[in-house]
């Protein structure tokens, strides 16, 4: 784990531990929730942390956890969690299935979006951007980790990980149910007055399909440079272009303000890192003037970068060699075979033109992967027609 010192997200001040369940602010004594090893940061929360604290100080843990699980951010517009819900959630965690950790957090179509992410396209894309880029890093920080999609893969190729994310629920569900316990996960808002990790460079600092919902992008990307030091490098995928609609909400940007924002950047455009992947080649960067029609941009920059990208045949695209895949879940059976159905028309409308993985498969359910480039199955292994998916999917 990557030893953080964090900081108040409100002065600025060392936080220290008090007792197994809080962190106190050295000088002023303000006190902040710890549940599972994670710390609740987020600022304009005030009653919220007030009665997390309360519950834990009188060893109601169950009732803490249920009100971090259920708190959002700001761009929900889906109805509140049910408590009960929450509650069987909690208790049931350690037989659950991430499936039903989702259904029961009431995610709906983000739920969707976190089950099946091993193979959309926008997610490969964050993949091939590493690979393309990789040089060895010992220690990564991902800001808007979400359940952990990425640090499960830096994790498991020896990386010290360390991630973010302003909603607490989804922390946790990385916890449970993704990364386990040898990540350090802390929630706060990137728009906190005061960043809670300002003094801990590492190799990489990632950023996937997020850094469009940031406001303050120029201010948040200092910080980000910050973390990833004098030596490190910066990963972003997935920026949505503002000269380009799209399905997401947030606050996309133009061609202009990626060239602005990252002057020291090679900058990629999405699909072309996806196309990459399936093909095993080398993804091209273009000039930010050259994308202005692309649907998202993807950027690395800072001085560690590896400057020229490599083919993408043999690193981060590519499961372990001990991994155990299955067919992607989005295939059904159908007429002898298999055939992709979609979670819902959302979901079918946002990545079906974009998708590796082809509609219709003969199967079968799993098959044994030797970690090779060279495997008979690699090419179904790269469109992720078969994915590597957690143990209690």
């Amino acid at each position: 784990m990557i030893p953080f010192d964090l900081l108040s997200p409100e002065t600025g001040h060392r936080l220290k531990a008090d007792g197994t369940h809080a962190l106190r602010d050295v000088e002023t004594g303000a006190r902040w929730p710890v549940i599972d090893g994670i710390p609740y940061l987020r600022t304009g929360r005030d009653s919220l942390v007030a009665a997390a604290l309360d519950h834990l100080d009188h060893d109601r843990t169950e009732d803490a956890l249920v009100l971090l699980l259920a708190d959002q951010d700001d761009w929900w517009t889906g109805p509140p969690a049910d408590p009960d819900a929450l509650r069987r959630l909690v208790r049931e965690r350690e037989s659950a299935s991430l499936r039903e950790a989702v259904d029961w957090l009431g995610w709906d179509r983000v739920g969707d979006y976190f089950v099946n992410r091993w193979s959309d396209p926008t997610f490969l894309a964050g993949l091939s951007l590493l690979e393309a880029h990789w040089n060895s890093p010992v220690c990564a920080f991902e800001l808007a980790c979400g359940i952990g999609h990425y640090l499960r893969e830096l994790k498991r190729r020896g990386v010290k990980v360390a991630g973010a994310d302003v909603v607490f629920a989804k922390l946790w569900v990385a916890r449970h149910w993704v990364v386990g316990d040898k990540a350090q996960l802390v929630c706060f808002d990137a728009a906190s007055p005061n960043w809670p990790i300002p003094e801990a460079p590492v190799d990489l600092v990632i950023c996937n399909d997020a850094f469009y919902f940031l406001d303050d992008k120029p201010g948040i990307l200092t910080c980000l440079r910050q973390t990833a030091g004098e030596e490190g490098w910066l990963a972003f995928s997935h920026i949505h272009n503002s000269g380009r609609p799209g399905f997401s909400s947030g606050k996309a940007i133009s061609s202009a303000e990626i060239e602005e924002l990252f002057p020291d950047g090679l900058v990629y455009d999405d699909a072309e890192l996806t196309r990459a992947l399936v093909e095993a080649r080398a993804p091209q960067p273009r000039e930010p003037r050259h994308l202005q029609s692309c649907e998202a941009f993807s950027v690395v920059a800072g001085p560690g970068m590896r400057p020229a990208p490599r083919a993408l045949v043999d690193g981060i695209t590519l499961p372990p060699a001990d991994a155990a895949l299955h067919l992607n879940p989005l295939y059904a059976p159908d007429d002898g075979g298999f055939a992709i159905r979609w979670p819902s028309e959302r979901y079918e409308a946002e990545y079906a033109p974009l998708a590796t993985y082809p509609l219709h498969s003969e199967g079968p359910e799993a098959i044994d992967w030797a970690g090779k480039p060279d495997a008979p199955e690699v090419d179904r292994v790269r469109r992720r027609e078969y994915v590597d998916l957690p143990e209690r999917w």
